[in-house]
């Protein structure tokens, strides 16, 4: 990757070594569009501007590369829902919320990860799989939480929150296959238009949420 280049991942630490910081940038770019097994170590290399042995300097392999890009997006992903959680206030709905704005920023913002993760899951090895397995349902539970809470408070009326949950988490990871910048929703309003439906998916009465305050 040449210098003036703008990194198009947000993978990218600042504490990274630049040329690390470049092969995982290009990473994400060519298997983004290749797919991992039509991407060789070679095509990454040309695209990040490094020799292949450059390469192996900072990654022990195709895979290793792979596995921090699943790895640093799901932490990401994480860091940011548990922050929207920390922020948001108490009640069920706005924690909901939360989440989903959380969710769906994550997946608008960065389609090429999420594609990546979504469809590249089966070509890791099976220690790698199950530990972004275990990242995705840490990411997971935390709406089952909010949306079980809700109904227990009987502010959602969910019949099967479990299945509620995991319908909302599936739409906002969704939001990557389809979205592009300057369509037809920005950002924020695809945020409004998802958190609108996942009240409506769980059930959620405004009036009766009101009444009980």
């Amino acid at each position: 990757m040449s210098a003036t280049r703008r990194s198009t991942t947000a993978l990218i630490r600042q504490s990274d070594d630049p040329t690390f910081a470049a092969i995982l940038d290009a990473a994400v770019r060519v298997i983004g569009a290749r797919g991992y097994h039509g991407t060789s170590v070679r095509d990454i290399a040309d695209e990040a501007g490094v020799s292949a042995g450059s390469l192996y300097n900072h990654f022990g392999s195709k895979h290793e590369l792979l596995v921090v890009i699943l790895d640093r997006g799901l932490d990401d992903l994480i860091n940011a829902t548990e922050q929207a959680l920390y922020d948001s206030t108490p009640d069920p709905a706005s924690r909901l919320m939360a989440l989903v704005a959380a969710h769906v920023s994550n997946h608008a913002q960065g389609r090429l990860e999420s594609y990546i993760g979504n469809s590249e899951l089966r070509s890791l090895s099976a220690e790698a799989r199950a530990l972004i397995v275990s990242k995705r349902d840490t990411q997971q539970r935390m709406f089952d939480r909010v949306v079980r809470d809700g109904v227990r408070q009987q502010v959602f009326h969910a019949s099967d929150p479990q299945m509620a949950s995991r319908f909302v988490v599936t739409a906002c990871t969704a939001v990557a296959t389809w979205y592009r910048p300057g369509g037809r929703f920005s950002v924020p309003e695809l945020i409004d238009q998802y958190q609108q439906l996942a009240l409506r998916t769980v059930g959620y009465r405004e009036e009766e949420s009101d009444a009980a305050v």
